[in-house]
């Protein structure tokens, strides 16, 4: 393994691992348990990770918030976490692509009304309805963080010269 893809790799799991600390904070948003800080970091990586590698670590920080939420989903949680790496991926992408406010617009779409959408038809209409307001609720604070965070440490990045 050349020392590039070993650089992106650990740095995916340095993000992933603060992905982790970030499901510990619970947004409490009512009907959805699952809403945490978790993919905050996963969206700023997108300053440094290539898409693939911060989806990546978008996917494991939800696992994370599913197991610090005694997973109420159950295996459910899979499925969430894999529209969580199509997300903050595709996020990253249009980060590269220079589609700065697009991309803010697609991921609480995405997120809070789009990725819920199995759930209409696997628990209940009910559930859904019930869980776009607070999961659109928790995903616009997860990117107000980002929004926060982002200008800040790509100036960083760029001060010392980061090099993937």
């Amino acid at each position: 393994m050349n020392k590039t893809k070993l650089r992106l790799i650990i740095l995916t799991a340095l993000i992933a691992a603060i992905c982790v600390i970030g499901s510990f904070i619970k947004v409490p948003v009512g009907v959805v348990a699952t809403a945490a800080l978790d993919s905050a970091p996963a969206l700023i990586s997108a300053i440094f990770l290539p898409p693939v590698f911060a989806g990546a670590a978008g996917a494991l920080g939800h696992v994370a918030t599913g197991f610090t939420s005694g997973f109420p989903l159950g295996i459910l949680h899979l499925l969430i976490a894999a529209e969580m790496f199509v997300i903050v991926a595709v996020f990253a992408a249009m980060h590269q692509k220079g589609l700065q406010i697009l991309k803010w617009i697609f991921v609480i779409i995405a997120n809070g009304i789009i990725a819920p959408i199995p759930f209409y038809f696997l628990i209940s209409p009910a559930f859904y309805i019930g869980s776009i307001a607070s999961l659109t609720i928790a995903t616009a604070v997860n990117c107000l963080i980002a929004i926060l965070v982002m200008p800040v440490l790509k100036t960083v990045v760029q001060r010392v010269g980061v090099n993937v």
